[in-house]
């Protein structure tokens, strides 16, 4: 493997996703979503490790940290495929990687309809 190689592998486990296979499920009958969402996975894998909620949002512009008083975890809201789509996530902070738990995909108009604290689709 040369160099580059190297580089795409160590970038690829800064921020990791469970469950992806979810997402493409969800995007499977539209292909501008599934195009939107891939666009940003590939952005997921060049970005910087993050240690806490504040440099994931710093690294992701177009995302929101949402506070769900009632449980003891808050979410991260992406906005994706210019402002069109949401993906909703739950997070874990580690030293070695930021897990993100896919919690909601869907449209603009179909996230307006979720409670952004409680929504699991992929239960």
């Amino acid at each position: 493997m040369d160099i580059s190689g190297w580089l795409i592998y160590i970038c690829a486990v800064k921020i990791r996703v469970i469950k992806w296979s979810n997402v493409l499920l969800a995007c499977e009958k539209d292909k501008t979503m599934l195009k939107a969402f891939e666009d940003f996975r590939r952005r997921l894998k060049f970005a910087d490790k993050c240690s806490n909620p504040q440099d994931l949002i710093m690294s992701f512009q177009n995302s929101d940290l949402i506070t769900c008083p009632k449980q003891r975890q808050s979410r991260v809201v992406f906005n994706i495929g210019n402002n069109k789509y949401r993906m909703i996530c739950g997070y874990l902070f580690m030293s070695a990687a930021t897990i993100l738990f896919v919690k909601f995909v869907g449209t603009h108009s179909e996230y307006d309809k979720v409670d952004s604290c409680k929504v699991n689709m992929f239960k």
